[in-house]
Formats: structure tokens, C-alpha cells, sequence
């Protein structure tokens, strides 16, 4: 049975307020007084645990009473849930929610113009933002979603969303990291071949699947607003901003308007990354906020960075789906995909029935092919578990003739923040081929289910310490 969909909505304190009623279970309320980094701690202490609720935490030192929320993505059964389906149904769901593109509408008045300040009057210092690790250089602003639109003169180009960490520079300045290299940078350099400076809105604090949208993997002709209207399954709403005119979720906690100058540039980094390592890697640009929208009672929706599920997650399940959607198309041998939290965003996993020699090489073929960040694929047989690392490795045990089975592919280029990649930029890029192959000998252990269910019956009734 299908989980059932929670009410649509946009406001994230209808979210929130809606899955704690609808799923207590899955949220975890602090009232206890914390530091910033206890934050970041405590999520990953849950994951230790196997544990992945919802974080609400009421009082975080320096916030000045901003409620924090966090850890919303860590699981993928709640951004399942999100999009009224199962884990196992997630890329099929997030594919064909957003292929149901639809225009912002945009309205005259939203939550986010109750507090208005401009001008001399705007000062970033009392932004709620927190330190996530005790390598981070200062407070960062992890959920940042930077929006743009796209000048006459774009070439074809729509307007953007994407993240860009980001740090407290001074009153009026952040200093951020473009290094995706993406839509936004590209929309830079045509704003400094004019000699102009590119006017952007920060978003801090949306519905979850505002977030999830502007993590999509589209082309550059595709506005990711469009994408959350289709998440939403309906438009999203939106007013602009005073200054600029920029499009933002009306409902926005937060947002920042200003510009980036394309000749400005200030330090900024070690931040904790996805590699799991503290990168100072970054563009060094420059966004100058003239303007803060905020809500009266401003909530400060966090993302838990580094190599968390939370971070994780919030950019790899568009990935995945996308990936999922054009295997399937391709090679319709393909039962399974999977990009596991133990790889960052560098390894996959996926599953197949082999229908002739050669298959699994080509179908990781397609996937190092596609995919800029993947260096590893393993390929492996259907009856393999891909979201369990530990089967995955039994399957290379067992299946697995380095000399046969293993080919790299060098000189592509690959991800930035990735910590042993070239001077360059580039990787190598490897296929490992883990299925059985014609005339595997040997049958997998089965368990009879009788058994399994005497099993866990007997479990059941022991202590929760496991002892007798």
C-alpha cells in the first residue's frame, strides 16, 4: 500500500506542523540549550545510530531565539513521503513530478514582506547562522538557494536555482563559492562580458520541495521554479523582490537581494563538503545584499553539510532519478539504482538481470558517461540488496576477477570538491563488474521463511539489549 500524500502545501510551517502530527515517530524536538556545533553533532550521532528524525532545535546559542529545523532530508522514506510514495518508489516519483513543469504565479503579497529592511539599515551580523564543525572557517549558510533570472540576452537560458555555501564577509557582503560551475556562473560571466554586475535573491527557509527542486540536474533552458511547481503539483507561488524583481518563494522564511559583481572577490573556506573533508576550494565571489525579506518570526531551516545524509541526499536523489529514468529507458535489464551515503556522490550501484556478454560494461559505461561526479559503478546481479553496502561487497567477493571484471577510464573531467582529482580537474573512472556471468557454479544460502518468522518471533520477546 502507498503512503498517503499529507496536504499540499507551501509554507513550511504547515510542513512541519502537519509531519509531526502525521509522523511523531520521526521527529526529534531539543529544548534543551545547545551550542551551534552541537547541531551538526547530533545529526550525525543519529546517523551512528541507524536514526534519521526530523530535528526541531528551540534553542540554539547565537540564534537569538530563531528555532532551528534541520536534518529534513537524512531520510529518503520522508522525502519519499514528501512525494506521496515508498522508498522504492522514489526516482519514478520525483521524475514524474518533475517532468510536470509548471510557471511560478506570482502574487502581490506573501509572509516573507513582513519585515522589510533596506539600504545602510541591513546588516548580515544578525543573521541566524550557525558553525557546523570545528573546521569550519566561521558561520555558514548552508540551505542558501540562490535565485536568478535570465538577462534578454541569455541565449536561450531560463532563470536558475542553485546552492552556493556561503559566509558572513561583512554588514553588507557574503563571501560564496560558485564551484559548480553551473547555470548561475554561467549567468555571470554573460552579466561581466556586459560589464555589469548580476542581480540575485538568497532564499533561506522553503517547503522542502522548493529545496529539493533547486538541487534538479536540468538543462540550462529549464528554470528549476518550474520543477518545484511540479514537485508541488501546483504553481509555485512567488512575489518579487523590491529591488530587483526577482521571483521567491512567497512564503520564504528568509531572503537575501542584492548582486554579485563579477570583479569582487573575498576569502572564504575550509567549509565541511560533501567529500568529508574541510575544502577551501572555492571561486571567492562576492554577494552584496541590499535588501532583507524576512518573515516577523523567521525560522532558520539548516542543512546539515559535510558527508551526511542530509547533504547527501538533498542533491543526489534528483541525480539518481534522472540516472534511473535514462538506464531504464536504455537498458531495460536495469531493476536497481543506487548512489550509497559511503561513496559522497562517487559511487553507484546498480542492479540488473544480464540478458547477454557485455551488458553490465555497457550499462556502466552509460552511467560514468553520464554522470560528471561518478568515478566507481558496481555492477551487480537483482537479488543483490544495492542499498546495502555490505551486500554490494559480499557480491565483489564473491563475483569479482580484478583481471577480467575491472576497466578505468582516465582524462574526464570531474568533481572540484573532489580531494584526489588532478591540478587539472580530471579523474579516472572505474567499472567494476560484479555479476555472476554465464556458467556461474554455486547457488545462493536460502532460509526457509518459516524459519525467518520462528526467527524473528523469538527476537521479538528479548530484552531491547539483546541479553536473556
Amino acid at each position: 500500500m502507498q503512503p498517503t500524500r499529507p496536504p499540499r502545501t507551501q509554507d513550511l510551517r504547515v510542513f512541519l506542523a502537519d509531519y509531526t502530527k502525521d509522523h511523531p515517530e520521526d521527529v526529534l524536538t531539543v529544548d534543551d540549550r545547545i551550542a551551534g556545533e552541537d547541531v551538526a553533532a547530533l545529526a550525525v550521532e543519529l546517523a551512528a545510530r541507524g536514526r534519521a528524525e526530523l530535528l526541531v532545535c528551540r534553542d540554539v546559542e547565537g540564534l537569538d531565539g530563531t528555532p532551528l529545523v534541520t536534518n529534513v532530508f537524512a531520510s529518503r522514506h520522508r522525502v519519499a513521503r514528501l512525494l506521496g510514495t515508498d522508498a522504492a518508489g522514489l526516482h519514478r516519483a520525483y521524475q514524474a513530478a518533475a517532468a510536470r513543469r509548471t510557471e511560478p504565479r506570482v502574487v502581490a503579497d506573501g509572509p516573507v514582506l513582513e519585515c522589510v529592511t533596506e539600504g545602510d539599515a541591513v546588516d548580515l551580523r544578525t543573521l541566524p547562522i550557525l558553525r557546523h564543525f570545528a573546521s569550519d572557517r566561521a558561520p555558514y549558510v548552508t540551505s542558501g538557494v540562490v535565485a536568478v533570472e535570465a538577462p534578454h540576452d541569455a541565449g536561450g537560458r531560463a532563470g536558475n536555482l542553485s546552492y552556493h555555501r556561503s559566509m558572513v564577509h561583512g554588514r553588507d557582503q557574503l563571501a560564496t563559492s560558485l564551484h559548480s560551475r553551473g547555470h548561475l556562473w554561467q549567468l555571470l560571466r554573460l552579466a561581466a562580458d556586459r560589464g555589469e554586475r548580476l542581480p540575485v535573491a538568497m532564499v533561506i527557509g522553503g517547503h522542502p520541495l522548493f529545496m529539493l527542486a533547486a538541487s534538479a540536474r536540468v538543462g540550462p533552458g529549464t528554470d528549476e521554479r518550474d520543477i518545484a511547481g511540479g514537485l508541488l503539483g501546483e504553481p509555485l507561488e512567488v512575489v518579487r523582490t523590491p529591488r530587483h524583481g526577482i521571483r521567491v518563494p512567497a512564503s520564504a522564511e528568509i531572503v537575501l537581494e542584492g548582486f554579485i559583481d563579477p570583479e569582487l572577490r573575498a576569502d572564504e573556506g575550509p567549509f565541511g563538503e560533501f567529500s568529508g573533508y574541510s575544502s577551501d576550494r572555492s571561486t571567492h565571489n562576492v554577494l552584496t545584499v541590499e535588501t532583507v525579506l524576512r518573515r516577523r518570526d523567521a525560522l532558520l531551516l539548516d542543512v546539515v553539510g559535510g558527508n551526511t545524509a542530509e547533504h547527501l541526499n538533498l542533491a543526489r536523489i534528483p541525480r539518481e532519478s534522472e540516472m534511473a529514468e535514462k538506464l531504464r529507458e536504455r537498458f531495460p535489464e536495469v531493476t536497481a539504482l543506487h548512489y550509497p551515503t559511503s561513496g559522497t556522490h562517487f559511487h553507484a550501484y546498480v542492479a540488473l538481470r544480464p540478458s547477454r556478454p557485455g551488458q553490465a560494461r555497457q550499462i556502466m559505461l552509460g552511467l560514468l558517461g553520464w554522470d560528471p561526479y561518478l568515478k566507481t559503478v558496481v555492477a551487480v546481479d537483482d537479488d543483490v540488496d544495492v542499498t546495502r553496502d555490505e551486500q554490494v561487497l559480499w557480491a565483489l567477493a564473491t563475483h569479482l576477477q580484478p583481471h577480467r571484471d575491472v576497466f578505468v577510464v582516465d582524462g574526464l573531467p570531474g568533481s572540484p570538491l573532489d580531494p584526489s582529482s588532478t591540478a587539472d580537474g580530471t579523474t579516472s573512472r572505474m567499472a567494476l563488474d560484479a555479476t555472476r556471468g554465464p556458467g556461474f557454479d554455486g547457488v545462493r544460502i536460502t532460509v526457509a521463511e518459516d524459519s525467518r518468522r520462528t526467527a524473528r518471533r523469538l527476537l521479538g520477546a528479548l530484552p531491547d539489549d539483546g541479553t536473556r
